[in-house]
C-alpha cells in the first residue's frame, strides 16, 4: 500500500513542467497572408492567385515560409527587394526576427514560382533578401527588360526557369540576361525553351556547375565551335546536358562541328534523335544524325552555309535522273513485252495494211493507164460555119 500512496506525490511536480514545455513548443503558427492559400501550413506552401487584384508581392508572408507561388496575378514590375520589404511579425521565431532586422524578410524561402503574372520588368536586386532561394520560375511572362543585377542576391540558386519569357525582349534582353547569369555559380538547371533565341547566352554555357540547359523551341540554326567548347568542363566537373529539339537547324557546312560533337557525345543531348534539318530544301525534315558530313557543303567562298542549297541540289538531281531513267526503262520493257505477246495480231494487221495499200496503188495505176490510152481521147468539136457549106444543105 505504501508505493501506491507515493505515486500521486511523484506525478504532482512533473505535471506543471510538462505543461510549460507544451506551451513553449505549441506557439501559434503565423497566419496565412490575405488573398493567399496555405497548404500544409505556411512553412510548406503558399499559393497566391488573385488575378488583377494582386499588383505586388504580399508583404505579410510568414518569415518561416519555404515555398511561395504567385500565379495569374498582375505583377508587371518586380522592383528592388520586392520580397524583402515589410515589417516582421514580433510573434515569429527568433531566427525570423533577426533576419528581418538585417533586411532579410524571408530567410528560409527555397522555392519561388512567379509564372503567368504579366511581369515585364525585373529590376536590379529584385530578389534581394532571399539567401536560401534555390529554385526560381519566371516562365510565361512577357519580359521586356531585365536588370543586369536582377539575380545578384541569390547565391544558392540552383534552378532558373525562363521558358516562354524572353521572346519579346529582343537582342537587348538577351545581352542583359547574359550579364544577369554571371554571378550564378551554383546554377544547375536553366530553362530557356520557347524564347526564339538565335544563339545561346555565353554566360549560360560557362556556368561551372550547370547540369542541364533546355533550349528547345527556339530559333537556333546550329551551334558553333566556340559554343561547343564552352560546354566542355575542366577539373573533373560533369559536362551539362543540352536539349535542342524543335530548332530550325541549317544543315550546311557550318553544321559539321555540331554533327561531329553529337556523334561523340550523344548521351549529352537526350533528344538528339528528334533533331531535323529545316534547310536547305534538299535535306528538309531529314534526321540530323543520319546525315553524312561529306554532304554538308557550302558554296565557294561561303563559310556561313548560305550556298549549301546549290551544292546539295546536285546529288539530289542526279538521284532523281537515275530514278527517272529506271522508270523509262521499265516502261520500254513493258512496251516491248506487249509487242511480243501481240506479234501475230500485229503481223496480221501489217499484212492487211500492206494489201490495202497495194489495192489502192493498183487502183491508181489502172486509172492512170485508162487516162493515158489515145483511143479513149474525145473527138474534136466541129467548127460553127461547117453547117452552111454542107452538101446536103441544098444551097
Amino acid at each position: 500500500m505504501a508505493p501506491r500512496a507515493a505515486q500521486p506525490e511523484q506525478r504532482g511536480p512533473l505535471l506543471p513542467g510538462l505543461l510549460l514545455v507544451a506551451a513553449a513548443l505549441s506557439r501559434p503558427a503565423a497566419p496565412c497572408p490575405f488573398q493567399c492559400y496555405c497548404f500544409g501550413g505556411p512553412k510548406l506552401l503558399l499559393r497566391c492567385a488573385s488575378g488583377a487584384e494582386l499588383r505586388q508581392p504580399p508583404r505579410d508572408v510568414p518569415p518561416d515560409a519555404r515555398n511561395l507561388t504567385i500565379v495569374g496575378a498582375n505583377l508587371t514590375v518586380l522592383r528592388a527587394a520586392a520580397f524583402a520589404g515589410g515589417d516582421a511579425d514580433p510573434g515569429e521565431a527568433a531566427a525570423g526576427e533577426a533576419a528581418a532586422a538585417g533586411g532579410v524578410r524571408l530567410p528560409l524561402l527555397s522555392a519561388l514560382r512567379l509564372t503567368h503574372n504579366n511581369i515585364e520588368v525585373v529590376e536590379d536586386g529584385a530578389f534581394d533578401g532571399l539567401p536560401s532561394l534555390t529554385a526560381l520560375d519566371l516562365s510565361h511572362n512577357p519580359l521586356r527588360a531585365l536588370g543586369g543585377g536582377a539575380f545578384r542576391g541569390l547565391p544558392a540558386l540552383r534552378s532558373l526557369q525562363l521558358n516562354h519569357a524572353l521572346a519579346r525582349g529582343g537582342p537587348t534582353l538577351l545581352a542583359a540576361l547574359d550579364t544577369a547569369l554571371a554571378p550564378l555559380d551554383e546554377l544547375r538547371l536553366l530553362g530557356l525553351a520557347g524564347n526564339a533565341l538565335s544563339r545561346l547566352p555565353p554566360a549560360a554555357l560557362r556556368r561551372p556547375r550547370l547540369e542541364q540547359l533546355d533550349a528547345r523551341l527556339n530559333a537556333l540554326a546550329g551551334l558553333g565551335p566556340d559554343e561547343l567548347r564552352a560546354l566542355e568542363r575542366d577539373g573533373g566537373l560533369p559536362a551539362p546536358r543540352l536539349l535542342l529539339a524543335d530548332n530550325p537547324l541549317r544543315c550546311g557546312c557550318a553544321a559539321r562541328p555540331l554533327l561531329a560533337w553529337l556523334r561523340n557525345a550523344t548521351e549529352r543531348v537526350p533528344d538528339a534523335r528528334r533533331l531535323r534539318c529545316a534547310s536547305p530544301r534538299a535535306l528538309q525534315d531529314r534526321p540530323f544524325l543520319d546525315l553524312d558530313e561529306a554532304r554538308l557543303r557550302c558554296a565557294h567562298g561561303d563559310a556561313e552555309g548560305r550556298g549549301d542549297e546549290v551544292e546539295l541540289a546536285g546529288p539530289e538531281l542526279e538521284a532523281s535522273y537515275v530514278f527517272f531513267g529506271l522508270v523509262l526503262a521499265l516502261i520500254g520493257l513493258i512496251f516491248l513485252m506487249v509487242l511480243y505477246l501481240n506479234r501475230r495480231g500485229i503481223q496480221r494487221w501489217m499484212r492487211n495494211l500492206r494489201e490495202a495499200c497495194r489495192d489502192q496503188m493498183e487502183g491508181y495505176h489502172y486509172r492512170y493507164e485508162q487516162d493515158a490510152d489515145p483511143r479513149r481521147a474525145p473527138a474534136p468539136a466541129a467548127p460553127a460555119g461547117s453547117r452552111a457549106t454542107s452538101p446536103g444543105s441544098g444551097l
